[in-house]
């Protein structure tokens, strides 16, 4: 049984559908033919985000997430930690004239595709993470919840 879980660190970010994204993750894994064990979403500030950029990565910039594969090599099932700065995504929806609240699923999509394998370092990988983000932001929009 997986888990997905949302957390926050010194920010309060809005984030509705809770139920829908929960079960949208797991039907992106399902679709890229990945098992999900257990994903913590962290929403954080810009200090706490750019404070751990500098300590595992040594990356002395803001970022607006950052992925940890916590996998165990015995199992093929994925676990992971996303932290995302709300500080960022307010920024960077603004930036690109969106809202919120997409930006912030574009985010949430990002760091679940980086558990699922995909890269951004290259610009072809930056296109494809791109195309993929744009694909599951439309079928997120047609995505029905299951009740029990």
């Amino acid at each position: 049984m997986s888990a997905i879980k949302f957390h926050t660190i010194d920010v309060k970010p809005a984030l509705n559908q809770k139920i829908k994204l929960k079960q949208f993750i797991k039907y992106i894994f399902s679709l890229e033919g990945k098992e999900l064990d257990t994903i913590n979403f962290i929403f954080c500030s810009d200090n706490h985000l750019l404070s751990m950029n500098q300590q595992f990565l040594q990356h002395d910039y803001f970022t607006d997430i950052l992925t940890f594969n916590l996998s165990n090599n015995d199992t093929t099932a994925i676990s992971g930690e996303i932290y995302i700065s709300i500080d960022r995504i307010k920024e960077n929806a603004a930036i690109h004239n969106d809202t919120y609240i997409s930006e912030l699923k574009r985010v949430i999509f990002h760091g679940v595709l980086h558990l699922c394998g995909y890269l951004d370092k290259t610009e072809k990988e930056k296109l494809l993470m791109t195309e993929k983000e744009n694909y599951y932001l439309k079928q997120f929009e047609a995505f029905h919840v299951e009740t029990k």
